[in-house]
């Protein structure tokens, strides 16, 4: 397009004018032209320069904007930017869609779906917010949310369940920075000093309630001969405490996981807590007890079936189910802590390196330079650490049959 020489004119056009120029750019004055496409459609354009760089902004379609119209954002564009301001910069955030709190939570979550361990932190994730955030964050926009809204939202649970609150503290401040990276909100995230405004929580204890190593084999003497739980459920608590893994890793345990002839319970790398796979050696008791899980099993030769399948067909027991058996039994202990009973017998009784019994546990080493240098799983020595373990829990059972043994011979 070749270059218009002379002055501008001052307000060269006029509403006859816009509609009868011919192809070309046609200038008002002040920065302000009406460009005219071959094809007859026009629009207004603004040449101004902003914090020293010439910029052309669209005005939009003059069969839209009056010539005045035009003129009048064009005068107030050049305000703004003789006052140090970006009238561009304004315009688009005037035309941008804030979403909200509960749109923004879903979108950051699926950006986020590559960096999840499994598919149920994912869940439990966006689960969190959906309950406990939502009903109050879930229809504000997110530039909207400040202190306030947010001690709102965990005040309630702050107290009653610390933990839960403190997971979800954490994941409104993701969601909110998140928000802030994309442009939506500006300023500090109001997560950061919330808790200056909630009531102070008792420290946690950090442990998990544990029956004394000593009281074990008591116990699953107890438990074999206990009503409290359906068989399945007895067999799930008695193979948690002799193979010392964790509730959920025993709870979604199906059969393509363990070579029984080998004797070993391979966890795939998604159900562990670490990320990783985790082999675990298994006493000729653990063996009996999937021959009898398998034996009591809806579907025994599907290698997809859970092995301590729950109530429901195809579902996993909930950690519920082993809670109130133990309370049922009346016995002031989790599910978890039988862990902690195999870790104390393991360094109060045996001369186990740590190392191995940590190993069995599924630990992370915490020890950066050791965990590089660490290539072997130690399997055959937890092979001999799981079988004392079972032999152990078992004492007062061999006591029991040994002592009917004596009986009949005696008799």
């Amino acid at each position: 397009m070749p270059k218009r020489l002379g002055r501008h004119p001052e307000k060269a056009l006029t509403a006859v004018t816009v509609k009868t120029r011919k192809p070309g750019r046609h200038a008002d004055g002040n920065g302000l032209y009406l460009d005219v496409d071959e094809s007859g459609a026009r629009r207004w354009l603004l040449r101004i320069t902003i914090h020293g760089r010439r910029r052309d902004i669209g005005l939009g379609s003059a069969s839209l904007v009056t010539l005045a119209e035009a003129r009048d954002a064009a005068l107030e564009m050049r305000r703004v930017a003789r006052a140090g301001g970006d009238p561009l910069a304004e315009r688009k955030a005037a035309r941008r869609v804030v979403p909200s709190f509960a749109e923004a939570a879903r979108t950051c979550h699926e950006e986020r779906k590559d960096g999840w361990k499994n598919g149920k932190h994912a869940d439990q994730w966006l689960n969190t917010l959906e309950t406990y955030a939502f009903p109050q964050l879930g229809t504000l926009t997110v530039d909207r949310i400040g202190t306030p809204e947010v001690r709102d939202v965990l005040l309630p649970i702050w107290l009653e369940k610390p933990e839960t609150a403190r997971r979800l503290r954490q994941r409104i401040g993701i969601v909110l920075d998140w928000a802030a990276a994309k442009g939506f909100r500006d300023g500090e995230n109001p997560v950061r000093g919330v808790t200056k405004g909630l009531p102070k929580q008792k420290e946690a204890g950090g442990h998990f309630a544990a029956l004394p190593y000593d009281d074990v084999p008591s116990f699953l003497t107890k438990l074999r001969g206990s009503n409290k739980a359906g068989p399945v459920v007895a067999l799930a608590m008695e193979f948690l405490i002799l193979t010392a893994v964790r509730s959920g890793e025993m709870r979604g345990a199906v059969w393509r996981e363990f070579d029984l002839e080998g004797g070993l319970w391979t966890i795939p790398a998604e159900r562990m807590k670490a990320g990783k796979p985790h082999v675990v050696p298994l006493a000729p008791r653990a063996l009996q007890i999937l021959q009898e899980a398998r034996a009591l099993a809806r579907k025994p030769d599907d290698p997809e079936a859970l092995v301590f399948e729950g109530a429901k067909p195809g579902k996993p027991m909930s950690d519920m189910t082993l809670t109130m058996l133990l309370r049922r039994m009346e016995v002031e202990a989790t599910a978890h802590g039988f862990r902690s009973a195999f870790r104390d017998w393991t360094a109060e009784t045996t001369n186990t390196p740590s190392d191995v019994a940590e190993m069995a546990l599924a630990h992370t080493i915490k020890n950066k330079v050791e965990a590089a240098y660490r290539r072997g799983d130690l399997l055959e020595k937890r092979r001999v650490l799981m079988k004392a373990w079972a032999s152990f829990c078992m004492r007062e059972a061999a006591g029991a049959v040994l002592a009917g043994v004596r009986e009949a011979v005696a008799g």
